[in-house]
């Protein structure tokens, strides 16, 4: 009886040291590591590691949560950097030593993502990151979008397309033609109406013929949606996130439709640009004649320019 109760007893303090080993916060990366790496048992190996672990902190760099803004209203959230302590050990092992350029990084998530928020507009990315969005609504100017497409494409450029229903369904070659240009697609009503005056009836009924005309011509589902002349109220955001839609405004407006010169629309968005601008244009003359100095410029700044999906991604460069 009384060998019972020992090995009982033994057992139970055998489990305790386990639990306290294993989750002790001090212990618990070297024995992660271990059990990740397979390495030699020498001394040198197990140094090795150490110094990688206690360096790790001072180059990793912490997610950013999604977040709204007093100003600019929804912002996205934004990986951090975690090092790769087994993919930095393979790399260094061969010389034995830590070398900070040699550091392997994997990406973070943020614990509070665009999609947790609750519904609300976005007007721009996150700083951190050397991108700007071109958002482009398109119910008319056919003639200037072959052209935009070109340029877009040869700049390596990308662009978020966003597209009437009714115009879809008259020009379902040019709404193809955009989706065969690898460029985004996203949602601007089916008749263009001021959204904010509309019922929220009325609301779903834009969105839903809206969405259906497009994926059915383009096989793209859509993510976005851009409200005609930038008007809406809480119910418009709120039934576009309903039915999966996040809304897109913008940061910088070219004011295209009034036939500005070159010079005056490339200087609009030049004198906002910046890490996360999203710059507003349709299809026109001066869209279509400035938008290859205007690509040069950019460029010219260290960003690129993507569509919206990619601007808000939580993924960094």
């Amino acid at each position: 009886m009384v060998k019972t109760h020992l090995k009982m007893w033994a057992v139970f303090v055998s489990f305790f040291i386990i639990v306290f080993v294993v989750n002790n916060k001090y212990t618990n990366r070297f024995t992660e590591t271990l059990a990740s790496v397979s390495i030699e048992t020498n001394g040198s190996s197990n140094e090795l590691i150490k110094t990688i672990e206690k360096e790790a902190p001072k180059y990793e760099v912490a997610p950013k949560d999604a977040h709204i803004d007093s100003v600019w209203k929804a912002i996205p959230g934004y990986n951090g950097l975690k090092v790769d302590i087994k993919a930095s050990y393979n790399k260094m092992k061969d010389s034995g030593k830590f070398n900070k350029d040699k550091l392997v990084f994997k990406q973070v998530p943020p614990k509070v993502h665009l999609s947790d928020l609750p519904p609300t507009p976005v007007y721009r990315g996150v700083s951190d990151k050397k991108m700007v969005a071109f958002t482009i609504n398109v119910a008319w100017g056919n003639e200037y979008l072959p052209k935009m497409l070109e340029v877009l494409k040869k700049h390596h450029a990308g662009a978020t397309f966003f597209l009437e229903g009714r115009w879809v369904k008259d020009n379902p070659t040019l709404a193809q033609l955009i989706k065969h240009a690898n460029q985004e697609i996203g949602n601007h009503s089916y008749s263009h109406p001021d959204m904010a005056n509309l019922t929220t009836q009325a609301i779903n009924l834009q969105l839903i013929k809206t969405n259906s005309i497009i994926e059915a011509t383009t096989k793209e589902k859509v993510k976005w949606f851009a409200p005609p002349s930038g008007s809406y109220r809480d119910d418009v955001i709120k039934e576009a996130a309903r039915l999966g839609l996040g809304t897109i405004m913008w940061t910088a407006d070219t004011i295209d439709w009034q036939r500005p010169s070159r010079e005056i629309l490339i200087n609009r968005v030049m004198k906002k640009l910046e890490n996360g601008t999203i710059v507003l244009m349709h299809p026109t003359s001066p869209t279509s004649d400035s938008l290859d100095e205007l690509l040069t410029k950019i460029e010219k700044t260290g960003r690129k320019v993507v569509n919206i999906s990619t601007l808000l991604s939580e993924n960094r460069e």
